[in-house]
């Protein structure tokens, strides 16, 4: 089964948490603190594996969940870091992130491997807090939660050529006779289910891939027919390849099919229309076709090829253009920068530490990533934790904004799911 779209949830491991200890052993006096940091939670990694070209293995994963760090232990022992969880996908697998629209990770060179989702890091122990004047520290941190994603991942084919054109125009035909690719050919339409990919070589030696795509019919980038399923694949190719009917056996007028196939690759994507292209005007063996074929040079500027594609004539003229057309054109990546979201750029994001609001009289709501990560990671057991938690707090500005928001000694503030009373 060919699938090359699925979604589904990412969650790396969270860190294990830090351990509060202290040395107790006969002679050793004043031992202090002992205990020890946890281990980081695993990294969820996608990496590219040639020897797949389906997602059909992460159609039933709803969610990949990766290990958690171990907590620290007594005698200052860390725990041990999680291994990362490692996803194989198929070669030219683009991965996005449903919830802010960016682009994690474009996959398409061999070996590639991605992080997606950050693990969390471990908490310290006790003895990681140890200080000139707090020697002895009764508090440790929990391990950071891991991030959690909601992804849509799917294969754009890479290939130098994509041939496009309505169902039963011959493109299977083309394909199987310019390479040793066998798809099904038959006299009905949308015969080709799913791409396929031939490796064509010209008449010096030069090679390329080129794709075999479904047949496109009127309203495909709308999801009509297989088209909206497909289109995506012809993003990576350098070259479109228009297969038209010039016979117009089918009681269609081959210009007319020109345009149509031309207005859905705009409506998907307005970069496919201003790609190279050229015309392989197929099945000139048949009555009509020289005819239409002049008048469809009088309104159509671009290279056009006459074959034959069931007598296997013209092609090699067809293959030697497409080699020297793919010289003269740059392979350039299907996103730039600015559309990929990379964790060094995201770490050092600048955004707002919280964010107060009124919920109603008496009750105000902290949020930001900052104080909700610094709630997670204490441990409220020791007076000491939340002695410095409230300090924090105060440090990052939140009690001066309460009070000048106008909170009063009694309110009560809500952080998450928890709440606490403010005190001036």
């Amino acid at each position: 089964m060919f699938v090359d779209e699925v979604e589904i949830q990412v969650e790396a491991g969270k860190g294990g948490d830090g351990c509060t200890a202290f040395r107790r052993e006969k002679y050793v006096a004043m031992g202090g603190p002992y205990g020890g940091n946890g281990g980081h939670g695993a990294d969820i990694v996608f990496e590219v594996d040639e020897g797949l070209h389906t997602l059909l293995d992460l159609r039933y994963q709803k969610t990949i969940k990766g290990a958690n760090g171990e907590n620290g232990r007594g005698k200052n022992q860390h725990g041990k870091g999680a291994d990362d969880l490692v996803v194989k996908v198929p070669l030219g697998t683009v991965v996005t992130d449903l919830d802010t629209g960016f682009v994690l990770a474009d996959l398409s060179h061999k070996n590639q491997r991605e992080i997606i989702a950050k693990g969390g890091r471990g908490g310290r122990g006790n003895t990681a807090f140890k200080t000139q004047t707090n020697t002895a520290p009764n508090y440790s941190e929990n391990g950071e939660e891991g991030e959690h994603k909601h992804l849509k991942v799917e294969v754009k084919m890479l290939a130098d050529v994509g041939l496009v054109g309505l169902p039963s125009v011959g493109k299977s035909t083309i394909i199987s006779c310019v390479s040793k690719s066998k798809p099904k050919i038959a006299a009905y339409h949308f015969t080709t289910l799913n791409p396929n990919l031939g490796v064509v070589r010209a008449s010096d030696g030069r090679s390329f891939v080129m794709a075999d795509l479904p047949g496109l019919i009127e309203g495909a980038s709308l999801g009509e027919g297989l088209g909206d399923k497909f289109l995506r694949h012809i993003e990576r190719t350098r070259v479109i390849a228009h297969v038209v009917d010039m016979s117009g056996s089918e009681m269609r007028d081959p210009y007319e099919d020109f345009l149509l196939i031309n207005k859905e690759l705009e409506a998907f994507n307005e970069k496919l229309i201003k790609k190279p292209m050229i015309v392989i005007a197929n099945k000139m063996d048949l009555e009509g076709a020289r005819e239409n074929l002049e008048e469809f040079k009088k309104k159509v500027d671009c290279a056009i090829f006459e074959v034959s594609a069931a007598k296997n004539q013209g092609l090699k003229e067809v293959v030697n253009h497409l080699a020297d057309l793919l010289d003269s054109i740059p392979n350039n990546p299907l996103y730039d920068e600015s559309q990929i979201e990379s964790h060094v750029l995201y770490k050092f994001k600048k955004e707002e530490p919280f964010t107060i609001t009124k919920e109603e009289e008496g009750l105000w709501a902290i949020t930001g990533k900052e104080v909700e990560r610094l709630f997670k990671m204490t441990k409220f057991s020791s007076d000491e934790a939340v002695y410095r938690f409230a300090k924090k707090l105060r440090r990052m500005g939140i009690d001066d904004k309460l009070i000048e928001m106008g909170a009063k000694e009694g309110d009560q503030v809500r952080i998450l799911d928890f709440y606490f009373d403010f005190k001036d």
